[in-house]
């Protein structure tokens, strides 16, 4: 059964109960007034037939037949008991309506029950009373059908059948005009309402009634159209707030005035490497594991003020550091609502920092021994070592010596620096890698043979790439200088060439001294040495790896290292076929 009709059906079936009940009323009141007209008119008759019934019994004034007519005319049949329960007088064949069957059941019923009123059974009425006749006492019972009773009470049922039809058609033309004017739009706006409270604020009631139902329905759609409206604008605004928080370069906490993480977002979760699920919901000083930033945030909640701290905090393998800035949270009232604390990484500005330090203070080491050495050897000459021939080509040796090394570190300095520079362009050509590399052989073998190493290479094929066919050849003669440096007497020292489909890999290897794990992120930065002496020794000037990486990057390519120490270094250099402009 549909919700929209259930009102109608229980009206109507309350006014079906109402009729029934009240046709039951009134045909059981109907019923009870007939009876009573019948035992009084019945009970009139009785003095009439006990007359009668004495008359009879003498013999001398009526006779049977009169009896029988007597009976057929008031309709009534008689019988005339007496105490010993023989029956003197039966006029019941004078009413053909009444069945044998029908007269023994009253008789039987008048000697159940004994007692002097009318009884009703069917559609016979009977009535009974103890008379004397001629000297015999007994009971005479006075039959009368009573066929008028029930077709009354058919024509009740009749008439109440059709008045109850008439009003439920009375109730459906009327309860169909008030629901469809008043309940069904009342109940659309109930629907709606309770759509819109579990957050479909697109749903709307039809607007197109009368009267106040019309005016509900008409402010529940502006009510789902303004909260449909400020759904969207609200969403809208955190998805941009979201995508805000969560794009920030900046860590990002905030903090409830019971201390509970509330939010962080994707760059504090990167910094500190974790999970959402690992800080939001808990105690601050139980999901954040560092002293520093407890001591921030007491402080913030004890000043109510904004607070900036600096400090280094190690997050797993890594030291970062970090800048803190905490700011209390109020609302409008002044009330504590939180903190929210941002976290900003300097570290790469720390290490910037350091690295200009580390350049200035180089730089100013690089050019200081040569310039010193310089300035002391002339100075000892034009002190009149210079008469001494021997001393004096020495010292002019060292002179050059130094100055060539002063012009290698100036030209390494000044190349490092164009590579830097946004503007810079490679020449970029078609190269033959196989042949380039077999043109570095004959200088790279000579310096080989002075240092007693032997050098073996892998670099057959014809294979060509897009480059800088000058600065590659910086590369891989930087390479294999270096390895050469570093390789003991009698060591070895390999070039070996990979094509790798869209990529070419060359690897340069030694059995030298080897690089420390610890400090082989650290060899392409400017002047970093790992064995500074041995490597002033060598001759370098502390950049061509610096070197090496720029231009291997700026062919879009990646250097790496493999080193052990005491065992060797092997350089590996990707470089890829198709040069693609940035």
């Amino acid at each position: 059964m549909s919700s929209n009709t259930r009102p109608l059906i229980t009206y109507t079936i309350l006014v079906v109960i109402v009729m029934v009940g009240l046709g039951i009323l009134l045909a059981q009141l109907t019923r009870t007034y007939f009876i009573n007209i019948f035992e009084d008119r019945v009970a009139v008759e009785s003095q009439y037939f006990s007359t009668y019934l004495e008359r009879y019994a003498k013999d001398n004034d009526i006779s049977q037949e009169e009896l029988f007519n007597f009976s057929e005319q008031l309709n009534t049949g008689m019988v005339f008991e007496s105490d010993n329960g023989e029956i003197l007088v039966d006029t019941v064949e004078a009413i053909p309506i009444i069945s044998e069957n029908e007269k023994q059941r009253v008789l039987n019923s008048v000697d159940s029950n004994g007692s002097q009123e009318g009884q009703l059974i069917g559609d016979l009425f009977y009535y009974t009373t103890s008379i004397e006749v001629n000297n015999t006492e007994g009971t005479l019972t006075l039959l009368s059908p009573v066929k008028s009773l029930t077709n009354i009470t058919k024509n009740i049922w009749l008439l109440i059948g059709v008045t109850l039809f008439l009003g439920l058609l009375v109730i459906f033309v009327i309860g169909f005009n008030v629901f469809s004017k008043y309940i069904r739009p009342i109940r659309s706006a109930a629907n709606v309402a309770t759509e819109l409270a579990k957050g479909n604020y697109k749903a709307r009631t039809y607007e197109g009634h009368f009267g106040e139902a019309g005016q509900l329905s008409r402010s529940i759609n502006i009510l789902a159209r303004n909260l449909q409206e400020m759904t969207s604008t609200q969403g809208m605004q955190e998805n941009q707030l979201e995508a805000v928080i969560n794009n920030m370069g900046n860590g990002l906490v905030l903090i409830d005035e019971k201390g509970y993480i509330l939010l962080v977002n994707r760059a504090f979760l990167e910094t500190f490497k974790g999970e959402p699920g690992e800080y939001i919901s808990y105690l601050y000083h139980d999901a954040i594991p560092y002293t520093a930033i407890h001591e921030t945030v007491k402080k913030i909640y004890m000043f109510e003020e904004t607070v900036s701290e600096t400090f280094v905090l190690p997050v797993k393998i890594d030291r970062k550091h970090l800048e803190v800035t905490g700011a209390p949270i109020f609302s409008e009232d002044r009330k504590w609502k939180g903190v929210v604390l941002v976290f900003h990484d300097i570290s790469e500005l720390k290490q910037l920092e350091q690295m200009r330090k580390d350049f200035v203070a180089n730089v100013s080491h690089e050019l200081k021994t040569p310039i010193t050495s310089i300035r002391g050897f002339s100075e000892t000459l034009l002190d009149g070592a210079m008469k001494d021939e021997a001393m004096l080509e020495q010292f002019l040796h060292i002179i050059l010596k130094e100055s060539g090394r002063l012009q290698s570190l100036i030209q390494d300095l000044l190349e490092l620096s164009k590579l830097e520079r946004e503007d810079f362009n490679l020449n970029i050509e078609q190269v033959n890698i196989q042949r380039l590399l077999s043109d570095l052989l004959p200088i790279v073998q000579q310096h080989a043979d002075q240092k007693e190493v032997h050098l073996t290479t892998e670099v057959e094929g014809n294979t060509m790439i897009e480059g800088d066919s000058s600065r590659l050849k910086q590369v891989f003669m930087n390479l294999l200088t270096n390895a050469i440096n570093y390789t003991k007497v009698d060591g070895n020292v390999s070039l070996i060439f990979k094509d790798k489909d869209d990529r070419i890999l060359v690897s340069v290897s030694d059995n030298g001294v080897g690089i420390p794990q610890e400090e082989v992120s650290r060899i392409f930065e400017r002047f970093y040495r790992v064995d500074k002496a041995r490597s002033r020794n060598s001759g370098g000037t502390g950049l061509g790896l610096a070197i090496v990486k720029h231009i291997v990057e700026a062919h879009h390519g990646n250097v790496h290292v493999d080193s052990v120490v005491d065992e060797g270094t092997t350089f590996h250099v990707e470089i890829p076929k198709q040069f693609t402009q940035s």
